[in-house]
Protein backbone atom coordinates (compact mmCIF):
# COMPACT_ATOMS: atom_id res chain seq x y z
CA UNK A 1 0.00 0.00 0.00
CA UNK A 2 1.50 3.33 -1.06
CA UNK A 3 1.54 6.08 1.55
CA UNK A 4 0.39 9.53 0.46
CA UNK A 5 3.01 12.25 0.36
CA UNK A 6 2.95 14.67 3.28
CA UNK A 7 1.37 18.06 2.64
CA UNK A 8 3.80 20.83 1.67
CA UNK A 9 1.45 23.55 2.92
CA UNK A 10 2.92 25.07 6.11
CA UNK A 11 0.81 25.14 9.24
CA UNK A 12 -1.21 28.32 9.68
CA UNK A 13 -0.09 31.19 11.85
CA UNK A 14 -2.27 33.59 13.81
CA UNK A 15 -2.10 37.31 14.55
CA UNK A 16 -4.14 37.82 17.73
CA UNK A 17 -4.86 41.51 18.36
CA UNK A 18 -5.16 42.39 22.05
CA UNK A 19 -3.67 45.86 22.22
CA UNK A 20 -6.73 48.03 22.77
CA UNK A 21 -7.96 49.45 26.06
CA UNK A 22 -11.67 48.84 25.47
CA UNK A 23 -12.70 51.93 27.45
CA UNK A 24 -16.31 51.74 26.21
CA UNK A 25 -16.81 48.55 28.24
CA UNK A 26 -16.17 50.48 31.45
CA UNK A 27 -14.27 47.63 33.15
CA UNK A 28 -11.56 48.16 35.74
CA UNK A 29 -9.19 46.22 33.45
CA UNK A 30 -8.73 46.18 29.65
CA UNK A 31 -11.62 44.21 28.18
CA UNK A 32 -9.34 41.48 26.84
CA UNK A 33 -8.44 40.70 30.47
CA UNK A 34 -12.03 40.80 31.73
CA UNK A 35 -13.16 37.52 33.26
CA UNK A 36 -15.49 35.41 31.14
CA UNK A 37 -16.32 31.97 32.48
CA UNK A 38 -13.45 32.03 35.00
CA UNK A 39 -10.75 32.99 32.52
CA UNK A 40 -9.72 36.17 30.69
CA UNK A 41 -11.49 37.00 27.43
CA UNK A 42 -8.14 36.86 25.64
CA UNK A 43 -7.49 33.32 26.83
CA UNK A 44 -10.60 32.00 25.06
CA UNK A 45 -9.22 32.83 21.62
CA UNK A 46 -5.68 31.79 22.50
CA UNK A 47 -6.84 28.40 23.77
CA UNK A 48 -9.00 27.81 20.69
CA UNK A 49 -6.12 28.47 18.30
CA UNK A 50 -3.64 26.41 20.31
CA UNK A 51 -6.03 23.44 20.30
CA UNK A 52 -6.46 23.39 16.52
CA UNK A 53 -4.13 20.94 14.73
CA UNK A 54 -3.70 23.19 11.67
CA UNK A 55 -2.34 26.11 13.72
CA UNK A 56 1.41 26.22 14.25
CA UNK A 57 1.67 29.30 16.46
CA UNK A 58 1.18 33.00 16.25
CA UNK A 59 1.88 36.55 17.30
CA UNK A 60 0.05 38.08 20.25
CA UNK A 61 -0.12 41.85 19.88
CA UNK A 62 -0.43 43.26 23.39
CA UNK A 63 1.12 45.83 25.69
CA UNK A 64 3.33 45.00 28.67
CA UNK A 65 0.48 45.08 31.21
CA UNK A 66 -1.55 42.53 29.25
CA UNK A 67 1.49 40.33 28.75
CA UNK A 68 2.29 40.44 32.46
CA UNK A 69 -1.27 39.51 33.38
CA UNK A 70 -1.38 36.67 30.84
CA UNK A 71 1.93 35.08 31.80
CA UNK A 72 3.96 32.70 29.66
CA UNK A 73 2.91 32.36 26.02
CA UNK A 74 2.18 28.92 24.58
CA UNK A 75 4.83 27.16 22.52
CA UNK A 76 5.13 28.61 19.04
CA UNK A 77 3.82 32.03 20.05
CA UNK A 78 5.69 35.31 20.21
CA UNK A 79 4.58 38.85 21.06
CA UNK A 80 4.60 42.23 19.32
CA UNK A 81 3.87 45.73 20.50
CA UNK A 82 0.54 47.34 19.58
CA UNK A 83 0.40 50.47 17.45
CA UNK A 84 -1.72 53.57 17.81
CA UNK A 85 -4.29 52.06 15.44
CA UNK A 86 -5.33 48.51 14.60
CA UNK A 87 -3.65 48.69 11.20
CA UNK A 88 -0.28 49.51 12.76
CA UNK A 89 -0.69 46.66 15.22
CA UNK A 90 -1.15 44.20 12.36
CA UNK A 91 1.87 45.69 10.59
CA UNK A 92 3.97 45.17 13.73
CA UNK A 93 2.88 41.53 13.85
CA UNK A 94 3.70 41.04 10.18
CA UNK A 95 7.20 42.35 10.87
CA UNK A 96 7.54 39.75 13.63
CA UNK A 97 6.73 37.05 11.02
CA UNK A 98 9.41 38.20 8.58
CA UNK A 99 11.02 34.74 8.46
CA UNK A 100 7.80 33.01 7.36
CA UNK A 101 7.08 32.04 3.75
CA UNK A 102 4.62 34.03 1.67
CA UNK A 103 2.46 30.92 1.18
CA UNK A 104 1.90 30.51 4.92
CA UNK A 105 -1.82 30.61 5.79
CA UNK A 106 -2.50 33.43 8.25
CA UNK A 107 -5.48 34.16 10.48
CA UNK A 108 -5.97 37.68 11.88
CA UNK A 109 -8.31 37.83 14.86
CA UNK A 110 -9.56 40.38 17.38
CA UNK A 111 -9.23 39.11 20.95
CA UNK A 112 -12.51 40.88 21.77
CA UNK A 113 -14.28 38.04 19.91
CA UNK A 114 -13.72 35.11 22.31
CA UNK A 115 -16.10 32.64 20.63
CA UNK A 116 -13.66 31.17 18.09
CA UNK A 117 -14.54 27.59 17.05
CA UNK A 118 -12.68 24.88 15.19
CA UNK A 119 -15.48 24.84 12.61
CA UNK A 120 -14.92 28.48 11.65
CA UNK A 121 -11.16 27.93 11.44
CA UNK A 122 -11.73 24.88 9.22
CA UNK A 123 -14.02 26.80 6.86
CA UNK A 124 -11.57 29.67 6.54
CA UNK A 125 -8.54 27.49 5.85
CA UNK A 126 -10.44 25.32 3.37
CA UNK A 127 -11.57 28.38 1.40
CA UNK A 128 -8.04 29.78 1.51
CA UNK A 129 -6.98 26.85 -0.64
CA UNK A 130 -8.51 28.58 -3.67
CA UNK A 131 -8.66 32.23 -2.52
CA UNK A 132 -6.17 34.92 -1.51
CA UNK A 133 -8.33 36.12 1.37
CA UNK A 134 -11.41 34.85 3.23
CA UNK A 135 -13.73 36.47 5.78
CA UNK A 136 -16.52 35.02 7.94
CA UNK A 137 -19.85 36.83 7.57
CA UNK A 138 -23.36 36.73 8.98
CA UNK A 139 -26.56 37.96 7.35
CA UNK A 140 -28.11 41.21 8.59
CA UNK A 141 -31.37 40.24 10.36
CA UNK A 142 -32.69 43.73 11.14
CA UNK A 143 -34.38 46.26 8.93
CA UNK A 144 -31.91 49.03 8.05
CA UNK A 145 -32.77 52.65 7.42
CA UNK A 146 -30.85 55.78 6.64
CA UNK A 147 -30.83 58.20 9.55
CA UNK A 148 -30.19 61.92 9.80
CA UNK A 149 -31.02 64.34 12.57
CA UNK A 150 -32.76 61.68 14.63
CA UNK A 151 -35.26 60.85 11.90
CA UNK A 152 -35.55 57.56 10.02
CA UNK A 153 -35.12 57.79 6.27
CA UNK A 154 -35.29 55.32 3.40
CA UNK A 155 -35.02 51.59 4.00
CA UNK A 156 -31.72 50.06 2.86
CA UNK A 157 -31.88 46.74 1.03
CA UNK A 158 -30.22 44.34 3.46
CA UNK A 159 -30.20 41.35 1.09
CA UNK A 160 -26.87 42.48 -0.36
CA UNK A 161 -25.33 43.27 3.05
CA UNK A 162 -23.47 41.14 5.57
CA UNK A 163 -21.85 41.53 8.98
CA UNK A 164 -18.09 40.94 8.88
CA UNK A 165 -16.37 39.06 11.69
CA UNK A 166 -12.90 37.78 12.55
CA UNK A 167 -10.78 35.69 12.27
CA UNK A 168 -10.00 36.58 8.67
CA UNK A 169 -7.72 34.35 6.59
CA UNK A 170 -4.99 35.39 4.14
CA UNK A 171 -1.91 34.15 2.41
CA UNK A 172 0.86 35.81 4.40
CA UNK A 173 2.42 37.26 1.24
CA UNK A 174 -0.92 38.72 0.16
CA UNK A 175 -1.38 40.56 3.44
CA UNK A 176 2.20 41.78 3.34
CA UNK A 177 1.59 43.35 -0.07
CA UNK A 178 -1.73 44.83 1.06
CA UNK A 179 -0.15 46.55 4.06
CA UNK A 180 2.85 47.74 2.06
CA UNK A 181 0.49 49.40 -0.41
CA UNK A 182 -1.63 51.00 2.32
CA UNK A 183 0.89 53.30 3.97
CA UNK A 184 -1.39 56.34 3.66
CA UNK A 185 -4.71 54.47 3.75
CA UNK A 186 -6.79 53.49 6.77
CA UNK A 187 -9.07 50.48 7.15
CA UNK A 188 -11.08 48.89 9.93
CA UNK A 189 -10.11 45.37 8.87
CA UNK A 190 -7.44 43.74 6.72
CA UNK A 191 -9.80 42.43 4.03
CA UNK A 192 -10.42 46.03 2.95
CA UNK A 193 -6.71 46.46 2.25
CA UNK A 194 -6.61 43.27 0.18
CA UNK A 195 -9.57 44.43 -1.90
CA UNK A 196 -7.69 47.66 -2.67
CA UNK A 197 -5.11 45.50 -4.42
CA UNK A 198 -7.86 44.44 -6.81
CA UNK A 199 -8.08 40.95 -5.33
CA UNK A 200 -11.34 39.16 -4.56
CA UNK A 201 -12.18 38.34 -0.95
CA UNK A 202 -14.14 35.12 -0.43
CA UNK A 203 -16.77 34.80 2.29
CA UNK A 204 -17.71 31.80 4.44
CA UNK A 205 -20.38 31.42 7.08
CA UNK A 206 -19.55 33.06 10.38
CA UNK A 207 -21.06 32.23 13.75
CA UNK A 208 -23.14 34.10 16.30
CA UNK A 209 -20.59 32.97 18.91
CA UNK A 210 -18.14 35.44 17.36
CA UNK A 211 -20.07 38.33 18.90
CA UNK A 212 -17.70 41.20 19.74
CA UNK A 213 -17.20 42.46 23.28
CA UNK A 214 -17.63 46.24 23.07
CA UNK A 215 -19.89 47.24 25.97
CA UNK A 216 -20.32 45.78 29.44
CA UNK A 217 -23.69 44.28 28.54
CA UNK A 218 -21.98 42.19 25.85
CA UNK A 219 -20.58 39.98 28.61
CA UNK A 220 -24.06 38.63 29.34
CA UNK A 221 -24.65 38.05 25.62
CA UNK A 222 -21.34 36.20 25.27
CA UNK A 223 -22.02 34.12 28.37
CA UNK A 224 -25.26 32.94 26.78
CA UNK A 225 -23.69 32.27 23.38
CA UNK A 226 -20.78 30.37 24.88
CA UNK A 227 -23.03 28.44 27.28
CA UNK A 228 -21.33 29.63 30.45
CA UNK A 229 -22.66 31.14 33.63
CA UNK A 230 -22.08 34.88 33.84
CA UNK A 231 -19.79 35.77 36.72
CA UNK A 232 -21.29 38.47 38.90
CA UNK A 233 -20.61 39.97 42.28
CA UNK A 234 -22.83 41.67 44.81
CA UNK A 235 -21.90 45.27 45.62
CA UNK A 236 -23.46 47.24 48.48
CA UNK A 237 -23.26 51.01 48.96
CA UNK A 238 -24.49 53.37 51.65
CA UNK A 239 -25.57 56.98 51.32
CA UNK A 240 -26.34 59.65 53.90
CA UNK A 241 -27.55 63.21 53.43
CA UNK A 242 -28.81 66.13 55.53
CA UNK A 243 -30.51 69.40 54.58
CA UNK A 244 -31.69 72.32 56.66
CA UNK A 245 -35.41 73.20 56.83
CA UNK A 246 -36.26 76.76 55.78
CA UNK A 247 -39.54 78.61 55.52
CA UNK A 248 -41.38 79.35 52.27
CA UNK A 249 -39.73 76.72 50.10
CA UNK A 250 -41.22 73.59 48.45
CA UNK A 251 -40.45 70.35 50.26
CA UNK A 252 -39.23 67.49 48.04
CA UNK A 253 -38.53 64.11 49.57
CA UNK A 254 -38.30 60.77 47.79
CA UNK A 255 -39.06 62.29 44.43
CA UNK A 256 -42.41 63.82 45.38
CA UNK A 257 -43.48 67.23 46.64
CA UNK A 258 -45.06 67.26 50.10
CA UNK A 259 -47.24 70.10 51.39
CA UNK A 260 -45.49 71.56 54.43
CA UNK A 261 -44.67 74.88 56.04
CA UNK A 262 -40.96 74.45 55.39
CA UNK A 263 -38.77 73.09 52.61
CA UNK A 264 -35.21 71.90 52.42
CA UNK A 265 -32.38 74.26 51.62
CA UNK A 266 -29.77 73.23 49.09
CA UNK A 267 -28.15 74.01 45.74
CA UNK A 268 -30.59 71.74 43.90
CA UNK A 269 -34.14 70.99 45.03
CA UNK A 270 -32.46 69.44 48.13
CA UNK A 271 -34.36 66.13 47.96
CA UNK A 272 -32.56 64.51 50.88
CA UNK A 273 -33.96 61.05 50.07
CA UNK A 274 -32.89 60.96 46.43
CA UNK A 275 -29.50 62.39 47.33
CA UNK A 276 -28.89 59.58 49.81
CA UNK A 277 -30.01 56.99 47.25
CA UNK A 278 -27.76 58.49 44.59
CA UNK A 279 -24.75 58.30 46.90
CA UNK A 280 -25.60 54.72 47.87
CA UNK A 281 -25.62 53.58 44.23
CA UNK A 282 -22.46 55.51 43.37
CA UNK A 283 -20.84 54.03 46.46
CA UNK A 284 -21.69 50.48 45.38
CA UNK A 285 -20.11 51.27 42.00
CA UNK A 286 -17.02 52.77 43.63
CA UNK A 287 -17.76 55.83 41.51
CA UNK A 288 -17.34 58.77 43.88
CA UNK A 289 -20.29 60.65 45.30
CA UNK A 290 -22.96 63.08 44.19
CA UNK A 291 -20.68 66.06 44.76
CA UNK A 292 -18.08 64.67 42.37
CA UNK A 293 -20.54 64.42 39.49
CA UNK A 294 -22.79 67.40 40.34
CA UNK A 295 -20.65 69.92 42.26
CA UNK A 296 -22.57 72.65 44.12
CA UNK A 297 -20.15 75.16 42.65
CA UNK A 298 -21.54 74.50 39.18
CA UNK A 299 -24.44 76.93 38.50
CA UNK A 300 -26.13 74.55 36.06
CA UNK A 301 -27.32 72.43 39.00
CA UNK A 302 -28.89 75.31 40.92
CA UNK A 303 -32.47 74.31 41.65
CA UNK A 304 -32.10 71.09 39.61
CA UNK A 305 -34.59 68.29 40.16
CA UNK A 306 -32.85 65.53 42.09
CA UNK A 307 -34.40 62.76 40.01
CA UNK A 308 -31.79 63.70 37.40
CA UNK A 309 -29.03 62.71 39.83
CA UNK A 310 -30.65 59.38 40.67
CA UNK A 311 -31.30 58.61 37.01
CA UNK A 312 -27.63 59.34 36.30
CA UNK A 313 -26.53 56.86 38.96
CA UNK A 314 -28.88 54.18 37.58
CA UNK A 315 -27.50 54.74 34.09
CA UNK A 316 -23.98 54.19 35.44
CA UNK A 317 -25.08 50.78 36.73
CA UNK A 318 -26.47 49.80 33.34
CA UNK A 319 -23.32 51.02 31.60
CA UNK A 320 -21.31 48.61 33.76
CA UNK A 321 -23.54 45.73 32.68
CA UNK A 322 -25.11 45.48 36.13
CA UNK A 323 -28.54 45.88 37.64
CA UNK A 324 -30.05 47.23 40.84
CA UNK A 325 -31.16 44.43 43.12
CA UNK A 326 -32.70 46.51 45.92
CA UNK A 327 -32.67 49.97 47.47
CA UNK A 328 -33.64 50.82 51.05
CA UNK A 329 -34.27 54.43 52.09
CA UNK A 330 -34.80 55.64 55.66
CA UNK A 331 -35.97 59.21 56.23
CA UNK A 332 -35.25 60.77 59.63
CA UNK A 333 -37.65 63.60 60.48
CA UNK A 334 -40.01 64.84 63.20
CA UNK A 335 -42.27 66.48 60.65
CA UNK A 336 -43.93 66.11 58.28
CA UNK A 337 -45.22 62.59 58.79
CA UNK A 338 -43.76 60.35 56.08
CA UNK A 339 -46.15 57.44 56.46
CA UNK A 340 -48.95 58.91 54.30
CA UNK A 341 -46.46 59.48 51.46
CA UNK A 342 -44.46 56.23 51.54
CA UNK A 343 -46.40 54.51 48.78
CA UNK A 344 -46.00 57.47 46.42
CA UNK A 345 -42.29 57.70 47.20
CA UNK A 346 -41.74 54.01 46.50
CA UNK A 347 -43.57 54.26 43.21
CA UNK A 348 -41.64 57.33 42.13
CA UNK A 349 -38.24 55.86 43.05
CA UNK A 350 -39.06 52.61 41.23
CA UNK A 351 -40.02 54.68 38.19
CA UNK A 352 -36.78 56.68 38.21
CA UNK A 353 -34.62 53.58 38.66
CA UNK A 354 -36.71 51.51 36.22
CA UNK A 355 -36.94 48.60 38.67
CA UNK A 356 -39.93 46.68 40.10
CA UNK A 357 -41.72 48.24 43.07
CA UNK A 358 -40.83 45.29 45.30
CA UNK A 359 -37.16 46.23 45.02
CA UNK A 360 -37.76 49.58 46.70
CA UNK A 361 -38.14 50.10 50.44
CA UNK A 362 -38.97 53.43 52.08
CA UNK A 363 -39.07 53.78 55.85
CA UNK A 364 -39.21 56.66 58.31
CA UNK A 365 -38.19 57.27 61.87
CA UNK A 366 -37.67 60.10 64.36
CA UNK A 367 -34.90 60.82 66.84
CA UNK A 368 -37.32 61.17 69.74
CA UNK A 369 -36.92 64.96 69.60
CA UNK A 370 -33.14 64.72 70.03
CA UNK A 371 -30.60 66.51 67.88
CA UNK A 372 -31.18 68.80 64.90
CA UNK A 373 -33.90 66.58 63.44
CA UNK A 374 -35.61 66.43 66.81
CA UNK A 375 -35.60 70.21 66.97
CA UNK A 376 -37.06 70.30 63.45
CA UNK A 377 -34.06 72.17 62.13
CA UNK A 378 -33.48 69.73 59.29
CA UNK A 379 -34.21 66.32 57.78
CA UNK A 380 -31.73 63.48 57.27
CA UNK A 381 -31.85 60.35 55.14
CA UNK A 382 -29.77 57.24 54.86
CA UNK A 383 -29.91 54.67 52.10
CA UNK A 384 -28.49 51.31 51.14
CA UNK A 385 -28.25 50.06 47.55
CA UNK A 386 -27.52 46.48 46.54
CA UNK A 387 -26.22 45.90 43.00
CA UNK A 388 -25.28 42.90 40.88
CA UNK A 389 -22.23 43.71 38.75
CA UNK A 390 -20.11 41.73 36.27
CA UNK A 391 -17.03 40.25 37.89
CA UNK A 392 -14.61 42.59 36.12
Amino acid sequence: MTESAPSTTPRAMVILLAGGQGSRAGFAVPKQLATLGRKPVLRWSLDAFCAHPAIGGGVLVANDDVMAALGTLPEGWISANPGEERQQSVANALAALADREDETPLLVHDAARPGVTAAVIDRLLAALGVAEAVIPTLPVPDTLVEQAGGSAGDVIDRSALARVQTPQAFRLGTLRRAHAAAVEAAATDDAQLVRRLGLAVAAVAGEARLHKLTYAEDMAILSGLLGIEAMTRTAVGMGYDVHRLVADKPLWIGGIEIAHSHGLEGHSDADVGLHALTDAILGALGDGDIGDHFPPSDPQWRGAASHRFLDFAATRVTARGGHIGHVDLTIIAEAPKIGPHRAAMRARIAEILAIPLERVSVKATTTERLGFTGRREGIAAQAVATLQLPEN
